[in-house]
């Protein structure tokens, strides 16, 4: 009897918990996508984008789930070697030099084999790579050695305007010229890339036809690619061809404050409150001042978005997997309802945020899948007002911020607020404009967990004024309605 009565209490935990715990699987919940470590090597010449396109390529897999890590031999060679002196380290007759680079290139792969033999997934050798010596030497190591999948991705170059801006934006400002002036700096630069110039050899497909690759040129005005395999590798080609470096701004906000956000109601579709409303007007006052050229709006298909850019004078679209977190059968309820209804699935969302789904409902995981396309076409985009919801805007936070899966549902994306999200060389300048119009705090703080507790949380009261505040990501309470 107390045999049946065990196995009937099994079958009435709560299925959000076994998702939480990985006892059952579904729609929703993350592919393993990976089944063999990957390593992804660049190649080209300095300042032809290999570490800008290094560190999005590993913001977007960790973004999706693959756990990513960059590996910088300019790091290495720093880590190896005094403080750098001049250009003459880089001489292909500098026999002592090239030893030195030669050694500390073994060093990084065998840390990168290191890495994916302890759980990684997919590893990315940021180095010039641009010899078919140093490619044999590493398509030794991981392919033959370890049985690894490896991926060379060549940045190509010869738009003298791109290469002066990347030499000006990042290499002057490497740790390598911390004691140099900006002539000496661009001259050593310039003359370091000579060095390189004399012995590189492209991939070419005669020559290399046993490799996996694909070249970039002048930051996808043409790409070629070669052989690639499998799902992680068509997975990057299409990501790669989708990004660009054309200078532009995109704005986020969520929609203005709702008449559900005042009752503490999550999900629903309901109409703007009179502050939202307020909000709307001063939105398109906001954006028209702005003067921003060829803006495109996109919204979700829910009234509280559409409405918030009814006086926005911009192209508008609308996007469904721009819709919030389906709150399941939680939908239109408050978290005290919510709690006192359904407390083993309110204790489980509180463990772990990020994975745990709503009963018949979505997980920040499910929304991060939903969102992919919509972060693809965003890369591809210019100037862009984005208008949507708390939760689907962190997703798309932490994408351009490089968070963690821990941190992603509890960023803070207040209402009434536009964050101004500015690409720079390698991270995000992100500035929030709260517009003066008060709304409900909708944010809930994480939790501090205890065994006997149901893992509730307020959170602490933050007093919201307008005005701008501004950061840089390098990597950078009246309601209750979180998500």
């Amino acid at each position: 009897m107390a045999a049946a009565e065990d196995k009937s209490g099994d079958n009435m935990k709560s299925l959000g918990w076994k998702f939480l715990n990985k006892e059952t699987f579904g729609n929703g919940e993350r592919a393993n996508y990976v089944n063999s470590p990957h390593v992804i090597a660049m190649v080209g010449l300095p300042a032809r984008g290999k570490t800008y396109i290094s560190k999005k390529l590993s913001r977007y897999l960790n973004w999706i789930g693959i756990n990513t890590k960059v590996f910088n031999l300019g790091e290495y060679r720093r880590h190896a070697t005094d403080a750098y002196r001049s250009h003459e380290f880089f001489r292909p007759d500098n026999e002592k030099a090239m030893a030195i680079r030669q050694h500390c290139a073994e060093m990084a792969l065998e840390d990168v084999c290191q890495w994916l033999e302890n759980g990684g997934e997919v590893a990315v050798f940021d180095a010039t790579n641009s010899t078919r010596e140093r490619r044999r030497m590493i398509r030794e190591i991981i392919v033959h050695k370890m049985g690894y999948k490896l991926f060379f991705v060549e940045s190509v170059c010869d738009d003298p305007q791109i290469i002066e801006q990347n030499i000006m934006e990042v290499k002057v400002s490497s740790p390598d010229y911390r004691n140099m002036n900006m002539e000496q700096a661009l001259s050593d630069f310039r003359l370091r890339i000579e060095h390189y110039q004399e012995r590189y050899e492209m991939l070419e497909e005669d020559t290399e036809k046993e490799l996996s690759y694909m070249k970039i040129f002048n930051t996808g005005e043409k790409v070629v690619v070669h052989k690639h395999e499998g799902h992680i590798q068509s997975r990057i080609v299409y990501y790669l061809m989708n990004i660009h470096i054309t200078p532009r701004t995109i704005y986020l906000t969520r929609h203005g404050e709702s008449e559900h956000n005042l009752k503490g109601l999550i999900g629903g579709d309901s109409n703007l409150s009179d502050r939202g409303r307020r909000y709307a007007q001063a939105l398109a006052k906001y954006i028209e001042e702005q003067q921003i050229e060829g803006l495109r709006v996109w919204t979700s298909w829910l009234k509280r978005t559409i409405q918030t850019v009814a006086d926005v004078n911009a192209p508008q679209e609308r996007w469904k997997a721009l819709n919030e977190i389906d709150a399941g059968t939680c939908e239109e309820m408050t978290y005290e309802e919510i709690q006192a209804k359904f407390p083993v699935e309110f204790k489980a969302r509180d463990q772990n945020k990020f994975a745990y789904r709503y009963p018949r409902g979505e997980s920040y995981e499910d929304l991060v899948v939903r969102l992919e396309p919509v972060m693809m076409e965003l890369e591809r985009q210019g100037n862009v007002l984005v208008v949507s919801h708390q939760a689907v805007l962190r997703c798309v936070l932490a994408y351009f911020l490089d968070k963690t899966a821990d941190e992603l549902p509890y960023l803070k994306v207040p209402l009434h607020t536009v964050i101004k999200l500015t690409p720079v060389a390698y991270g995000c300048k992100v500035e929030h404009i709260k517009l003066p119009i008060d709304a409900v705090d909708t944010h809930r703080a994480k939790p501090e967990m205890s065994d006997d507790s149901f893992g509730s949380a307020t959170a602490s009261p933050e007093r919201e004024t307008s005005g701008t505040t501004t950061s840089t990501a390098s990597a950078d309470k009246n309601g209750s309605c979180s998500r």
